[in-house]
């Protein structure tokens, strides 16, 4: 009974704040209502006795995605007037885009009623460790059977992160603002790094 309860409660809380997302007029709002969302749908999640998706969804979406929308939105200059002209402008391309991905959602799901499409089914490979969780079971399986694609994806990102900076990165001229000389930084005098002193009362110091 009690789960019956708690997955109505936690279906509705979602579609609700889904709906909120995309009707609140403050991105602000927007985000805090994504937050939301997050939380329930890890929710169900527990429910569903899948608890490392869940905390995933907390601690991956809640704690950074989410978290980093909304610095990005309340340190970014937004102008609302001019974000409801673009709406307005783009609403019939927005319309024409709906509608293509309608008839693809309707397109498959009679694929799938009329049996073309064949689901994969579990392998003895994949199958869940016995008397464990579901979290040990994926580790068990992403470290044993796909070990090699695991760390082949870890290095690609680490690849990509480093083109990234490198990409994004600017030599600063001698002599601007931020530059750092790190050889002459390296090469300074602890002892005349600072220098203490004791300056009068009412009276400045010569720098």
């Amino acid at each position: 009974m009690i789960q019956t309860v708690a997955f109505y409660l936690f279906s509705v809380l979602v579609i609700a704040s889904a709906v909120m997302v995309i009707m609140a007029r403050n991105p602000v709002h927007s985000v805090l209502w994504l937050i939301l969302a997050f939380f329930n749908a890890a929710g169900l999640m527990v429910l569903v006795g899948a608890e490392f998706i869940a905390m995933l969804l907390v601690i991956v979406y809640v704690g950074a995605v989410a978290v980093l929308f909304l610095f990005v939105v309340m340190m970014l200059d937004i102008d609302f007037a001019e974000l409801r002209a673009g709406f307005v402008k783009n609403f019939p391309l927005g319309i024409a885009i709906a509608l293509v991905l309608l008839a693809e959602l309707v397109l498959g799901i009679g694929a799938y009623r009329a049996g073309m499409i064949e689901l994969g089914v579990a392998s003895v490979a994949t199958a869940p460790v016995l008397s464990a969780s579901n979290t040990a079971s994926l580790g068990a399986v992403l470290y044993r059977d796909y070990l090699f694609l695991f760390e082949a994806a870890g290095l690609i990102l680490l690849v990509a992160m480093i083109g990234a900076i490198v990409l994004t990165h600017r030599r600063r001229p001698e002599g601007a603002r931020g530059h750092q000389d790190i050889g002459k930084q390296v090469r300074r005098d602890p002892e005349k790094a600072t220098v203490m002193r004791q300056p009068e009362i009412g009276k400045g110091i010569d720098l």
